[in-house]
């Protein structure tokens, strides 16, 4: 199907384009066995039942739930977890300049996605100052809560006000906040030289009870540090499952033990062996032991930095095939995002929405180039390509990305992955299939809007990769020369992000600087759209 298109752009060659998510490998404990994990990592803790609460372990690895009571559903984990937030009036934050009042109600929609029953409410510190409607509505919310946030609040006045009227709540987490305000986990007081930032990088942990609250100090500071929505709200997740209840999208922290290590012997032990024999393999297993099993940031640049054939074999054999970790996750289906309807005038139609992917490939040597995306480990990459074409078999399409990755050693090394797309029931809707690294990722693929003048396209995508117990969501925005739309499309834009739920500030702007030499082997592809120049 041929569809008209204007000239393509004037190109430089720079790139960018998009990449394959997954394999949040949680290989990161995979050589030790239930009892020889290192303590400052992946602590393995039962349950810890006192007369006014109980605390699952670190979220990081393990023992949070014994066996016997998964699944079980308890009085309290059927009560919503209440959230009380309290920004600095006027506070802007991290992300492009954005008030954290604004960064923090996003926040709390974005809770919702991953439970119904998560309930934050936002404040501002100058509702300490007031004796109006809103200071009772904070105590009154605040006398119930299982977490207070404090973001970047730092007047004094509002500093002495939330040290009188917050000594009953449970958990407390300051962040770029005044050094005065206390912090708690789990009912006891965290001891930190800066205890404004209980996420800062200096944190005295020889007052500890136990490794659990160092465990969470450490997984949420990396995650802090790097300011974006989806790590904020992973942040208030691994307190919820640490201190107040199982999150269910994390449930596959829950170490097997011996029978892990079993399941690998009797199964991979020569892919273990040649993974131990390979420097690369070894350095990416090293690598992610440092990770967070649930930190797909962390995880996923070991990988790309590190990935190899080895390291491929012993995946697809440990997780893949043998599901030696018992791992599964599943796509979410929130936020819910349809797919455009028309375009160019008519209804949109499988094979057109197909051709919407294949964009401006003949024209040029890509479909699309990626603009910016929102997902921090998947659409940060430089010089993001995007390839979709029509294969030789009747009704095959294919997806490949082309991407570059700075390695955690510095160098800058091209990388390239190969999925298959099948149409889905509506038209614009589209499942994605990739073996990435020795682990089946499946995705599902929306077609959000793309101008007539194909000047610019956003893709939304939720995924799964079921042996890795990782799930994801995401969206690109994408170009045929890797440009930002104009303001032109500045409302259309906003309007289709807002499908995605997706705020415009919450974009990382991919670095297309210096992308030179991609490594092009261009399949034989049926063209989608002619050059009317």
């Amino acid at each position: 199907m041929a569809l008209e298109a204007p000239p393509p752009p004037s190109i430089q060659s720079k790139t960018k384009f998009q990449l394959n998510r997954r394999f949040a490998a949680s290989a990161a404990g995979f050589l030790r066995p239930e009892g020889q994990q290192r303590a400052a990592h992946f602590p393995s803790s039962p349950f810890s039942v006192q007369k006014t609460s109980y605390r699952t372990p670190s979220p990081i690895l393990a023992a949070a739930v014994k066996e016997r009571k998964a699944g079980a559903v308890t009085e309290s984990e059927s009560k919503p977890v209440r959230i009380v937030a309290l920004v600095g009036q006027g506070t802007l934050s991290p992300l492009k300049g954005t008030p954290w009042e604004e960064v923090m109600l996003h926040t709390a929609k974005r809770l919702k996605w991953v439970d119904e029953g998560y309930e934050m409410l936002v404040f501002t510190d100058d509702i300490c100052q007031s004796g109006n409607e809103n200071a009772v509505n904070f105590m009154r919310e605040l006398q119930r809560a299982d977490i207070l946030v404090i973001v970047s609040v730092t007047n004094q006045e509002s500093v002495n006000w939330i040290q009188t009227k917050s000594a009953k709540v449970g958990n407390i987490i300051s962040f770029d906040s005044s050094p005065n305000l206390s912090n708690k986990l789990g009912g006891s007081y965290i001891h930190n030289e800066t205890k404004g930032n209980i996420f800062g990088k200096i944190f005295d942990t020889s007052q500890s009870k136990d490794s659990e609250s160092v465990e969470v100090v450490q997984t949420v500071s990396q995650a802090w540090d790097r300011h974006n929505t989806d790590d904020i709200r992973f942040c208030l997740l691994v307190v919820i499952n640490a201190y107040i209840r199982p999150v269910p999208i994390l449930k596959n922290l829950r170490s097997k033990g011996l029978s892990t290590l079993s399941c690998m012997v009797k199964n991979c032990g020569p892919q273990i062996l040649n993974c131990l024999l390979d420097p690369n393999c070894r350095k990416a297993l090293q690598c992610l032991n440092q990770c967070s099993p649930v930190d797909q940031v962390c995880n996923y640049r070991c990988i790309a930095s590190y990935e190899s054939p080895n390291l491929e074999a012993f995946s697809l054999c440990v997780l893949q095939k043998n599901n030696c970790l018992g791992l599964d996750a599943k796509i979410p289906d929130k936020p819910y995002v349809a797919p455009m309807v028309k375009f160019q005038g008519k209804d949109l139609c499988h094979e057109t929405a197909e051709d919407l992917f294949v964009g401006w490939l003949g024209s040029l040597n890509w479909s699309w180039r990626v603009v910016a995306g929102q997902n921090p480990a998947y659409d940060q990459f430089p010089c993001q390509y995007q390839l979709f074409y029509r294969g030789k078999a009747r009704g095959s399409f294919w997806y490949e990305p082309v991407f570059q990755v700075r390695t955690l050693e510095g160098k800058m090394v091209w990388r390239r992955r190969k999925y298959r797309v099948k149409r889905s029931k509506i038209p614009g809707t589209f499942n994605f299939s990739v073996l990435d690294n020795g682990v089946v990722s499946n995705e599902f693929w929306t077609v959000v809007d793309v101008p007539d003048d194909l000047s610019w396209g956003l893709f939304y995508y939720s995924g799964a990769a079921r042996a890795a117990g990782q799930c994801y969501t995401g969206a690109v925005l994408v170009s045929p020369d890797g440009a930002y739309p104009n303001d032109m499309h500045k409302g259309r834009l906003a309007a289709a992000l807002e499908k995605c739920g997706i705020k415009e500030w919450e974009l990382y702007t991919v670095n297309n600087s210096s992308c030179l030499n991609p490594p092009w082997e261009f399949p034989r592809v049926q063209v989608a759209f002619s050059d009317t120049s």
